[in-house]
C-alpha cells in the first residue's frame, strides 16, 4: 500500500523519528523500581541464541564499558564483569513501537513503523500549524521527553532522505527541496541507504565510503555488478533512486483499529455461578450489538474476570466462523467456567472480541426460523471444539496432486481453502482410499501386463474385468532419479468387488528389479 496523499498540493515533507535506545527505553519504565536500582550500573539486553546468550540493546553506560549490540554475552563479561542483564522483549517492542506510531499522528494524518526502533510521519501542509518544522521538531522532541524517550529527527521530501539524515546527520536536519538532497546527503557514510550489511561491506572494499563517491563510478558498473539484485536492501541503486525520489517507496500507514469491548463494574462482588451466567449474558448481548453496529462477527472472544484479591481470570474461545449470536457465545463460555474460582468475589467482568470479521446482516424469515430448531454446522464445531480442543478437529480438503496419497490436505473445519489451479476432477477415483497401499501377491499376469489373479490379505481373487492403465509419474521436484512410474487399474474380480490397484515400475526400467504390485482403494 502507498502512502496516503497529501491533503494538498504543498510539496512531500516526511519526518524520521528514530529512537536509537527504545528496547532500553521501555525496560526502564515497565520495570520502574528495578530499573533506577540499576540505573548507574552497565545494564544490557540479551537474548538466547544456540551460541549462549547474545546482546540485543544497551545503556550508555554499558557501551562505554566495551558491550556492543550483537556482541556475545561472554565476551563482553570480559571487558567488564559487572555488567547487568535481563531479557529482551522483540514483541514487546514491536507492539509499544505500533503504540507510539498511532499517537505520532497528532503531527500529520498517517504514520507509518520503521521498524524495529523507528517511526515515519508525514507532515506536509502541517508545519505551519506548530509555527514552522523548526517548532514542528522541538514540539516532537518535548513530547518524547515527556514519555523519558531520546530521539533523533529529520525531515525531507522522501522517506529515505529523512531517514538517512535522521540516523547519521546531526540531529534535526531539515532538507527543503529534492534539488537538495544529493548535496545535502553526499557526505553520509553509505549505510545511509539501509542496505544489508553485506552489501555495505561490498560498497566499502569497492571504496565507496561515501554518498557522494557513488557518482563517481557511474550507475553501469554498479548496474552490472547488482543487477541481479532484486531486493531494494541489497541493491544500491534501487535505494539511491528511493532516496533522491526517482522511484516510489511504498510504505504502510498505521490504522487503529476498534475491538469491540463491553464491561460490567459490579455493585458488590459475586461469587455464585448463576449471577456469573446472568452478567456474561448481558455482556454476550452488549458485545452482538456492538458487532452488528460495524457489520461484523466475532472470531475471537476473550472473556476476563476481575477478582477482589486483584487476581485477573482469562477465558479465550475461537470461533469456527464468524458470529454474533449471543446465545451460541453463552452456550460455549457456559463450558470453560466450570473450573472459575471466585475467591472473595469477582467485581469486574470485561468480554472483548479480539479478532472480528465482516458479517453482513441478514433479514430472518419468521416461518423458517419457526420450524428450524436444528444446530448450525459452524455451532456444532465451536460446541465440539470446546470439549476436545482446537486440535482435534479437522477435515481433508483435496490437494493438486497426482499421487494418490498426496491428494489431500488438513485443514481447519470451516478455513477457506487456498487458490488452486485444479482439483483433477477429470480423474476418477474409488471411494475409499487405503491409509498406506498394501502389497499384493500377482499369481498371474495376462500378457498385456494386468494381473488375471492376486492374493490379498490371504484371499486369492480372480480377475474377470479391468479398466486402464492410468500412468501416474514421480513428483520430479520431489523424488529422486530413481523413482519408478506407476501404472493404476481399476479391477473387478468374480464376486462383483471392485479395487484400484497399481504396478509400480516397468520391467527393463533400470530402475530396480522386477515391479511390485500394491492395492490402495476400494470402488463402490
Amino acid at each position: 500500500m502507498s502512502g496516503a496523499p497529501a491533503a494538498s498540493t504543498a510539496p512531500r515533507r516526511i519526518l524520521s523519528i528514530w529512537l536509537p535506545s527504545l528496547a532500553i527505553d521501555r525496560w526502564r519504565l515497565v520495570m520502574g523500581e528495578q530499573a533506577r536500582a540499576l540505573a548507574d550500573a552497565p545494564l544490557v539486553l540479551i537474548s538466547d541464541t544456540a551460541h549462549g546468550p547474545r546482546i540485543e540493546a544497551v545503556t550508555q553506560i554499558a557501551a562505554a564499558a566495551g558491550a556492543q549490540r550483537g556482541m556475545m554475552l561472554a565476551d563482553a563479561r570480559t571487558l567488564c564483569p559487572a555488567i547487568a542483564t535481563a531479557p529482551s522483549d522483540p514483541a514487546g517492542d514491536l507492539a509499544f513501537l505500533e503504540q507510539l506510531a498511532l499517537w505520532a499522528q497528532r503531527w500529520g494524518p498517517w504514520s507509518a513503523l520503521d521498524a524495529p526502533d523507528g517511526l515515519l510521519v508525514d507532515v506536509t501542509a502541517v508545519p505551519h500549524l506548530f509555527g514552522g518544522e523548526r517548532l514542528l521538531l522541538e514540539d516532537v522532541r518535548e513530547a518524547f521527553a515527556r514519555r523519558r524517550l531520546a530521539v533523533r529527527m529529520a525531515i525531507a521530501p522522501t522517506a529515505g532522505a529523512a531517514w538517512a539524515l535522521a540516523h547519521h546527520a546531526p540531529d534535526g536536519t531539515i532538507v527543503e527541496h529534492h534539488d537538495d538532497i544529493e548535496r545535502a546527503l553526499s557526505d553520509l557514510p553509505v549505510a545511509a541507504l539501509r542496505l544489508d550489511q553485506d552489501v555495505v561491506t561490498v560498497l566499502r572494499r569497492l571504496g565507496l565510503k561515501r554518498l557522494g563517491d557513488i557518482t563517481t563510478i557511474g550507475r553501469d558498473a554498479l548496474q552490472r555488478r547488482f543487477r541481479n539484485r532484486k531486493s531494494p536492501a541489497a541493491n544500491p541503486l534501487i535505494r539511491r533512486d528511493q532516496l533522491l525520489g526517482r522511484v516510489p517507496e511504498p510504505l504502510l500507514p498505521v490504522i487503529a483499529q476498534q475491538v469491540p469491548l463491553v464491561q460490567r463494574r459490579l455493585m458488590e462482588p459475586i461469587r455464585h455461578r448463576q449471577l456469573l451466567d446472568q452478567v456474561v449474558a448481558d455482556l454476550a448481548q452488549d458485545v452482538a450489538r456492538e458487532l452488528e453496529g460495524q457489520g461484523q462477527g466475532a472470531r475471537r472472544l476473550e472473556l476476563g474476570l476481575w477478582r477482589v484479591d486483584g487476581e485477573v481470570v482469562v477465558r479465550r474461545l475461537e470461533m469456527a466462523a464468524a458470529t454474533r449470536d449471543p446465545a451460541h457465545m453463552l452456550r460455549l463460555f457456559a463450558a470453560r467456567l466450570d473450573d472459575i474460582d471466585a475467591g472473595f468475589g469477582i467485581e469486574m467482568v470485561r468480554l472483548r472480541a479480539s479478532w472480528a470479521e465482516p458479517l453482513a446482516l441478514a433479514q430472518g424469515d419468521i416461518e423458517s426460523a419457526a420450524e428450524d430448531h436444528g444446530t448450525s454446522l459452524a455451532a456444532c464445531i465451536d460446541r465440539l471444539t470446546v470439549r476436545l480442543g482446537a486440535q482435534a478437529i479437522s477435515r481433508p480438503v483435496p490437494f493438486a496432486s497426482h499421487i494418490p496419497e498426496r491428494a489431500q490436505r488438513w485443514r481447519k473445519p470451516l478455513e477457506p481453502e487456498p487458490s488452486s489451479q485444479g482439483q483433477l476432477a477429470f480423474h476418477a477415483r474409488p471411494l475409499k482410499l487405503l491409509d498406506s497401499a498394501e502389497k499384493i501377491a500377482v499369481l498371474y499376469a495376462t500378457p498385456d501386463g494386468y494381473p488375471q489373479r492376486f492374493r490379498w490379505r490371504g484371499e486369492v481373487h480372480e480377475v474377470v474385468r479391468v479398466e486402464g492403465p492410468e500412468r501416474i509419474a514421480p513428483e520430479w521436484w520431489r523424488e529422486r532419479g530413481g523413482a519408478r512410474l506407476r501404472d493404476y487399474y481399476r479391477i473387478e474380480d468374480g464376486q462383483g468387488r471392485r479395487y484400484w490397484i497399481y504396478r509400480q515400475g516397468i520391467i527393463g526400467d533400470g530402475r530396480g528389479g522386477a515391479p511390485d504390485w500394491y492395492l490402495q482403494g476400494l470402488c463402490a
